[in-house]
């Protein structure tokens, strides 16, 4: 992956005006609330995933 993901709206109030962070990789800043918060990748989950093998539907 070679471009950054960014995300689309601030996880306190909802709002989408943010902006990137000078505190660092993965840090954002939001202009409607004005927090601060920190996005991480943390990795892939061990179990990969799971498939519908029964054909029925899923609830």
């Amino acid at each position: 992956m070679s471009e950054r993901a960014a995300p689309f709206y601030c996880p306190y109030c909802g709002d989408e005006d943010l902006r990137p962070s000078e505190q660092g990789h993965g840090a954002w800043e939001c202009a409607a609330c004005n927090r601060a918060f920190q996005l991480k990748f943390l990795g892939l989950l061990a179990r990969g995933l799971q498939h519908d093998t029964t054909g029925g539907d899923r609830k």
